[in-house]
């Protein structure tokens, strides 16, 4: 009896300094009785210092190494060999009935780099539209560079977005003759009219290079109101003339084909593209060999005798549904998702979800091993609340004291507990093992593709020529390291399956949405 009673008072001794300790922090009883409630580890005083502060103990140094361990094999080149093994199987079942993704266009044509002209480029975003006039001059000609004449780039309001049918079009046709305006350039009708290809990133079911039916374009627009299944180009053609533009309209492309056109044009050795933001998608060139008639649907003779490859959207975001290496915070993610199966690789690698991963993690950690004192910063315990963009700014402070990262948590998550340099160390590694896994993932389906278009041309890894791969985007332009982390483990990859390190090569594609179109027009003497 006696070990049980020196226990209790043990107990009630610790429960006691834990109020009085918590009492001079938050002068708030109710405050008390939240934070216990919250962390039990401050029972144990395991955590907290005179000053309120946290230091690294047991429950807390566990829960980080439990973190390492769930992400472990997303460090394990076997691990990643074995995904891109099973990606390229699901990329080869999509491309012979899946009419969601392994999409092929109808850009047949890659650019030789001599192509020369001006050309009137539009890039429609969710919340951007961006006009260029570029004159392509030729790369193979000394001395002569692609120039961009006029750039003018405008905010899609939610006013805009309201506009609904063709009264967003004629939106759209007013900004083009602002930028055209002292351009000498698609306002006299005695010339011929300027030629212009545009980049469009909505769904549509393309019918040609240059038309498609338009479909819900989601995001709050209203455009499609009252003109689902009609042209897409037809529509803006006729916009265009009500307000007096002498332009055509040549040729429509989605963002990752118009990333891969893009770089190819300065490049000939360009096969692939990436886009990685708040999505992701992949562009790859293949063989028409390899895709069963029904995907490519109502087309042309005259298309198919013309065409021997064809550029290929893949919708990368859709793969990898059963073989992704599943984490607990996945599922936790998953299991309030609308739509959890949809888009699988997405949820792993795209900045509109690695925010998200990292909030379960560490709402867990602050839940069960007492991470911020054990103190839930308020609106943190909101879905999709921390942002990728936040642990971007976190992760690029190098200095020791990690001041900027802490001004950057605070200001867009102030909390009564001030996060300690543990904290912020631990809210780095958490972030820093999602990012890790993300840039693998995504080298994994790279390499899958890299796999898929070898086989398909009947070439050996170790025959395979030097590739690059365009890319853009704010995750792998802006997150520190992913880029590079996302190489050195492509390199990996290739070398494990019999290629030369370095032979598949991430490269940066400027402006590549604008360039793509313009491309996309030239290619096709347009």
């Amino acid at each position: 009896m006696q070990p049980l009673i020196s226990a209790m008072y043990k107990v009630r001794q610790a429960f006691i300094a834990a109020i009085v300790r918590s009492l001079l922090r938050t002068k708030s009883v109710l405050q008390t009785i939240l934070n216990i409630w919250i962390s039990p580890t401050i029972l144990k005083g395991e955590h907290v210092d005179r000053n309120g502060g946290q230091r690294e103990g047991k429950m807390y140094s566990e829960f980080l190494r439990e973190v390492e361990r769930e992400f472990k094999s997303s460090r394990e080149t076997s691990s990643l060999v074995a995904l891109s093994d099973g990606l390229r199987l699901q990329f080869g079942e999509s491309l012979l009935d899946n009419p969601m993704n392994m999409l092929p266009s109808y850009n047949h044509q890659l650019p030789t780099g001599d192509e020369r002209g001006t050309f009137l480029a539009l890039d429609v975003g969710g919340s951007t539209f961006r006009i260029s006039l570029i004159e392509l001059s030729g790369q193979k000609r000394e001395g002569f560079e692609t120039s961009i004449l006029k750039l003018d780039s405008y905010k899609i309001t939610q006013d805009v977005k309201k506009l609904k049918g063709v009264l967003f079009f004629d939106w759209m046709a007013e900004r083009m003759g602002e930028t055209l305006a002292g351009q000498n350039e698609g306002h006299d009708m005695s010339k011929p009219p300027l030629s212009m290809g545009m980049s469009w990133s909505f769904p549509i079911e393309q019918t040609s290079l240059r038309s498609g039916l338009l479909l819900g374009m989601g995001k709050g627009f209203l455009a499609a109101h009252g003109l689902i299944g009609q042209d897409l180009g037809d529509i803006i053609q006729e916009s265009c003339s009500r307000k007096g533009l002498n332009v055509r309209l040549n040729a429509i492309v989605n963002d990752s084909s118009a990333t891969l056109l893009s770089k190819a044009y300065l490049d000939q050795t360009t096969r692939f593209a990436l886009i990685l933001g708040t999505g992701v998608n992949a562009a790859v060139h293949l063989p028409v060999h390899i895709f069963s008639s029904p995907k490519f649907g109502e087309r042309p003779a005259s298309w198919h005798e013309e065409a021997k490859h064809v550029i290929v959207n893949t919708e990368l975001s859709m793969f990898g549904g059963g073989i992704l290496p599943y984490t607990r915070w996945d599922r936790e993610l998953l299991s309030v998702h609308p739509r959890p199966e949809f888009q699988p690789l997405e949820h792993f690698v795209s900045g509109g979800y690695l925010g998200e991963i990292v909030r379960l993690v560490l709402i867990e950690g602050i839940q069960t091993a007492g991470l911020l004192g054990g103190v839930i910063p308020p609106g943190l315990e909101k879905e999709y609340s921390l942002e990728t963009e936040t642990l971007s700014l976190m992760e690029c402070d190098p200095s020791p004291t990690l001041t900027k990262a802490l001004e950057v948590f605070l200001s867009r998550h102030p909390t009564t507990h001030t996060p300690s340099h543990a904290d912020l160390q631990a809210i780095r590694l958490i972030a820093s093992q999602v990012a890790y896994r993300a840039s693998g993932v995504l080298a994994a389906g790279t390499h899958g593709l890299w796999q898929l278009r070898n086989e398909a041309e009947g070439i050996s890894p170790s025959d395979s020529s030097h590739t690059l791969v365009a890319y853009n985007g704010s995750v792998l332009e802006n997150y520190p390291n992913f880029r590079s982390s996302c190489q050195r483990q492509l390199d990996s990859l290739v070398e494990a399956s019999g290629g030369e390190r370095g032979s598949v090569e991430l490269v940066y594609a400027e402006e590549s949405s604008l360039l793509g179109a313009a491309v996309a027009v030239a290619c096709v003497g347009g």
